[in-house]
């Protein structure tokens, strides 16, 4: 642990992108296996220790230092890993074991029951330093907030070993950690990993905010951006697979198109739930929310809910490879693979009609109307690249609703806006003059607003329930969000879909806020 714990500092405290390359590379290249292997599926957040959770770990430091104590320095610090790697007492007897690796710790925590979870990580803490403390507390709850994202320390790999990267995105998800194939590939010990015989995850390409540019329709094709979630579908040997965008499998989840999909090839789309919200063919998001993140899907939510995806692209048909294709000639392809397809389960998305940009923007205008969440544009000849790549896809959202929300509550926030009451709840009228909350927001302000509305949570504070504050009932802020929805889980009823803050209304009184009642006739 000791030399990864020395990688995650040095990673914290280290700005430029090259040099955290470097860190990684060189701690790939000098540690062994299978050491390296689990500490890169930390960094990638492909490391799930099921046994461990947050409140087990504060419960233990508050059993060792004073709650109060451990509180106040939480929310000085900002991170509770690092709060308690500093603050965990230094046992009586120091221990003569020999230092742990991070294989024998994953080892010993991956087979633990939640309730021998405490006391073995427990006496693991007791054996390290506070530096070795903080890494395993980030590896045992998964959430690393170091400043390095999974395709960056896939990079730092790939450069390392002197690799393709794009060739390690192809198989990562085919296989599991510690890695060993890929080390072994990467070496020189054995053949490069292939996507042949499993269904892989391949990147999705993504868009760009169209913003103030115009385009030309004959360099550009348009589509309607619905309202559900990108997923890639893979058929491979008889075996299917459903991607989300980070490259999840959400197979489990819905298993009904998993099922029907049996095709060999690589499809991208997006998944919905039947309904009459989009276009009358598709439900709001909020329905879709009901089965992602389940494990178990039980035979009455696949019929109150019954999934499909819109198709938008194609990325293989059988065994060819069609990324490097334009986008016109991968569209013939797509429309020739859908009628293969179960026709309850997907469908393709149509390609919009205008005359010039002016007759599509009149189009877009309906979009908020037709519950749709705007326009895909798309550059003809563009291949299928992964991410974001400058003048290839745009993406046109409709615009957003906004109402006259009351701030109610603050909570500080983390990271680097521990210091800052950067989060803040908000709330509408209802029709008694009772003021019910309706969201949550923390984006959308600069620092110099922040600053402003920190201090005024600070200036204005009537009560305190743990980490958040209440604030006296004066300041509004407009609220900008895509949708809204009906909600049980909250006394309002509604429940806002992105909210962000668009502006501070410091020249509007409270009392004039808008009323829950404005909100529900937003409902689509």
């Amino acid at each position: 642990m000791r030399a990864f714990a020395q990688l995650l500092d040095s990673l914290i405290y280290t700005r430029s992108r090259n040099a955290k390359l470097k860190l990684i590379g060189d701690y790939l290249r000098a540690t062994p296996d299978p050491d390296r292997g689990w500490a890169l599926a930390a960094l990638t957040g492909e490391l799930d220790l099921p046994g461990v959770k947050p409140a087990q770990i504060r419960a233990l430091i508050e059993e060792r230092v004073d709650p109060v104590l451990f509180r106040l320095s939480r929310d000085y610090v900002g991170d509770t890993a690092e709060t308690v790697a500093l603050l965990w007492p230094d046992p009586v007897t120091p221990p003569v074991d020999e230092p742990l690796g991070v294989a024998a710790v994953v080892d010993r925590l991956a087979h633990l029951s939640r309730s021998d979870a405490p006391a073995v990580l427990a006496a693991m803490l007791d054996r390290m330093t506070p530096e070795e403390r903080y890494a395993l507390l980030k590896m045992a709850t998964g959430g690393m907030r170091i400043g390095i994202s999974a395709r960056l320390a896939k990079q730092a790999l790939a450069d390392a070993f002197g690799i393709d990267v794009e060739a390690v995105e192809e198989v990562w998800h085919g296989i599991d950690a510690p890695y060993a194939a890929l080390f072994d590939w990467a070496e020189g010990r054995g053949d490069q990993p292939t996507a042949a015989d499993v269904p892989v995850f391949r990147p999705f390409m993504l868009a760009h905010p169209l913003e103030d540019v115009r385009v030309d329709l004959a360099d550009y094709a348009a589509e309607w951006k619905w309202d559900g979630i990108r997923v890639q579908i893979v058929h491979v040997k008889g075996e299917t697979r459903l991607y989300s965008r980070t490259g999840d499998d959400v197979t489990g989840s819905f298993p009904d198109v998993a099922a029907a999909f049996a095709e060999p090839g690589v499809v991208d789309g997006e998944l919905l739930v039947k309904g009459e919200a989009q276009g009358g063919e598709a439900a709001s998001f909020n329905a879709l929310q009901q089965r992602l993140g389940r494990k178990v899907v039980s035979a009455k939510m696949l019929v109150d809910y019954p999934a499909f995806v819109r198709l938008y692209d194609i990325l293989f048909d059988e065994e060819e490879d069609l990324r490097a294709l334009p986008w016109s000639e991968r569209r013939v392809r797509l429309e020739a693979f859908v009628p293969r397809l179960d026709p309850q389960r997907f469908d393709l998305s149509q390609v919009i009609e205008a005359e010039d940009f002016t007759a599509l923007e009149a189009i877009r205008s309906g979009a908020r109307d037709a519950a749709i969440e705007g326009m895909m544009l798309k550059r003809r000849d563009s291949p299928y690249v992964a991410g974001r790549r400058t003048g290839l896809w745009y993406k046109w959202k409709r615009d957003p609703l906004t109402a006259d929300c009351v701030m109610m509550y603050a909570q500080r926030g983390n990271g680097r806006r521990s210091s800052w009451y950067s989060d803040y709840t908000f709330g509408c009228w209802s029709e008694e003059g009772e003021l019910l909350p309706v969201g949550k927001a923390y984006s959308g302000i600069t620092d110099e607003e922040l600053k402003m509305l920190d201090g005024f949570v600070r200036r204005n504070t009537v009560g305190r329930f743990g980490p958040v504050r209440e604030v006296e009932k004066t300041l509004v802020l407009e609220i900008a969000f895509d949708s809204i929805h009906e909600s049980r889980r909250h006394k309002s009823g509604v429940a806002m879909r992105f909210p962000r803050i668009a502006r501070i209304r410091t020249d509007k009184p409270a009392a004039e806020a808008d009323r829950v009642e404005t909100l529900k006739r937003m409902i689509a």
